[in-house]
């Protein structure tokens, strides 16, 4: 019987391991794109900016392919800089650092006694640039055994600096 209840709870352990890989996924996908998607001066999320460098922007709309062609909505711009704007060390600004901000122990096991939870549990995040697609990324959540590599899950999402949503709006 006490074989059947710890079993019942390393399962349920795995479940909250893979919901706990779900929410990193969701926390990573929730910040900025990149360092360069925030205007440093803006105090709305609808004045930021995508700083291209790569001629990608229309010089006379200052939009991008997937952009909304109104006011009050996302601009590009390209001035060839090499550097972000706002790339301070140690600030959580994009996908890249939200990923090491949350990367760590999702469960430990306080006892060693056999009653208790078996196993010890880790998540590791990472976000990489696609190559073979521009404006893409790649984020991985791994949930594995702190006891070795064997990884209980794998989830994978990608995120794509295409522009932004917005709500239909019409004039009667």
């Amino acid at each position: 019987m006490t074989q059947i209840s710890s079993k019942g709870i390393q399962d349920s352990l795995v479940q909250e391991a893979i919901f706990a890989a779900s929410a990193a996924v969701h926390q990573v996908l929730s910040g900025a794109w990149d360092e360069n998607s925030i205007e440093p001066g803006g105090l709305i999320s609808t004045s930021r900016v995508i700083n291209l460098m790569n001629n990608d922007c229309d010089e006379k709309t200052k939009r991008r392919p997937g952009h909304i062609n109104q006011t009050r909505h996302r601009r590009c711009l390209d001035d060839n800089t090499t550097t972000a704007l706002n790339t301070a060390g140690g600030t959580t600004d994009d996908l890249n650092d939200e990923a090491k901000a949350i990367s760590s122990s999702i469960y430990s096991s306080f006892t060693s006694a056999a009653d208790g939870y078996k196993q010890d549990f880790n998540s590791t995040i990472t976000v990489e640039n696609l190559a073979a697609v521009a404006g893409a990324k790649l984020i991985t959540v791994n949930i594995s055994l702190s006891s070795g590599a064997k990884p209980v899950t794998v989830l994978r999402a990608y995120s794509y600096n295409i522009g932004e949503i917005s709500y239909h709006r019409q004039s009667y």
